[in-house]
């Protein structure tokens, strides 16, 4: 690309070269030329009238009186066109010295003057930029936990300084709870909540951090903002989904599928949420077509799908846990919600230890073992007790399992949380 722009820029300087120079030089030479014949055509000419005058007076067509009056007159005429040509023939040379002067330092200078102040290598910088851009950024690196950790307490600080920052409350509740903070969490969007006042927006976020903070447990509060939130925006994808995931976890079959429908019909076709929700439906549909009319609770009858896991505990990491840690042993949906689909707890004196996950340890009776074909497996110990995941925790995970393996599945708790 270098060598090209000095190609270009070459030419172009021999084409104004081209422009300026020969009409100089044509000018030069042709005023010299006419200027010769103009003045052998001058002394021509006052030859002839003298030679005419001369036959003239012989023939006594004129005195001699006459005669030098008119060759007087001729030698005035022939010396003032000689004069004027003499006094004319400086001034088309006059300057033309800083013509080829200016073309020799305009030049020069415009190239110091980009050399110094341009940039010819710019193209090359902008079309390295367009191929970036076009390769994608799967070559940049994400930021550290560390790095991520330090930009949310930075954000943490500038809202103790603007309390009233409603944008800032709710980014850095959002921040807390992808870190799965969520305590933390739910204290921001509380004071979000108080500034914003009853706005969807503000109201759906606090009321799911609120529920997994609780353990996922949808009832009370979270409920009444989700509710509240619907009644003034009733199309809201979130709150339908957590209207349903409410409904259902409180036993409300018939409600949740109402909430699931609507959010089905106002997901875009083709969707794979929309898909999964269809799955819920039908199943859900299904457990209510085929219950009989009860009016005291029934037990719950297990589909027989069940994922058998061993679990054990890395060595290098035994001496950073005591024996009373809970382990948390449970399956999550492959692709969607986070949900445990099956939870066991127990503790880290029974490591290692085999058990077996099925429909009986399902949160909710729409997400359970049986309504999905792929899962991923998790072991977690949590020093706090705590069923959500907080940073710090030792966590072992088999990321693909299909139920249709009934292998069991080996997971090594050996690696933390961050």
């Amino acid at each position: 690309m270098n060598l090209i722009f000095w190609l270009v820029s070459a030419t172009m300087i021999l084409v104004a070269l081209l422009i300026l120079l020969p009409p100089l030089w044509r000018k030069q030479a042709d005023h010299v030329i006419v200027d010769d014949d103009l003045d052998q055509r001058n002394i021509k000419i006052a030859r002839d009238r003298l030679a005419e005058l001369k036959a003239n007076l012989t023939a006594g067509g004129i005195s001699q009186a006459q005669y030098d009056e008119q060759v007087a007159e001729l030698e005035l005429a022939l010396s003032d066109d000689l004069e004027l040509k003499a006094l004319a023939t400086p001034y088309p040379s006059q300057g033309r010295w800083l013509a080829y002067v200016l073309m020799v330092v305009i030049p020069i200078l415009s190239a110091t003057l980009y050399w110094a102040l341009g940039d010819y290598q710019a193209i090359n910088r902008v079309n390295d930029q367009n191929h970036a851009a076009q390769a994608g950024q799967d070559n940049s690196e994400m930021p550290s936990p560390e790095a991520i950790n330090k930009m949310v307490a930075k954000l943490a600080d500038k809202m103790k300084a603007e309390p009233n920052n409603l944008e800032g409350w709710v980014m850095l509740g959002r921040s807390y709870k992808a870190l799965q903070r969520y305590q933390e969490a739910t204290d921001a969007f509380a004071h979000a909540y108080q500034l914003s006042g009853d706005k969807p927006e503000v109201m759906l976020p606090y009321a799911e951090a609120l529920a997994f903070a609780n353990n996922n447990d949808w009832g009370g509060k979270p409920m009444g903002l989700v509710t509240k939130a619907l009644s003034l925006e009733p199309g809201n994808l979130n709150g339908l989904w957590f209207a349903a995931l409410a409904n259902a976890q409180q036993g409300n079959k018939k409600s949740a599928l109402g909430f699931l429908q609507k959010l089905e019909t106002a997901l875009p076709e083709g969707s794979p949420d929309k898909q999964q929700i269809h799955e819920l439906i039908v199943n859900t549909e299904s457990e209510l077509g085929n219950a009989a009319p009860r009016t005291s609770p029934q037990p719950t009858v297990e589909s027989g799908i069940s994922v058998d896991v061993q679990v054990s505990l890395a060595a290098e990491l035994q001496a950073q846990t005591a024996p009373d840690d809970i382990v948390f042993i449970y399956a999550q949906a492959h692709s969607g919600p986070k949900m445990p689909l099956a939870i066991i707890r127990k503790k880290v004196s029974e490591l290692p230890l085999s058990v077996s996950l099925t429909d009986a340890q399902a949160m909710m009776p729409n997400m359970k073992l049986s309504n999905f074909k792929e899962v991923r497996l998790l072991a977690r110990i949590s020093t706090s007790g705590d069923a959500m995941p907080q940073t710090g925790d030792l966590i072992g995970v088999v990321e693909q399992a299909n139920l249709s393996d009934h292998s069991a599945h080996k997971i090594v708790i050996n690696e933390r949380v961050k």
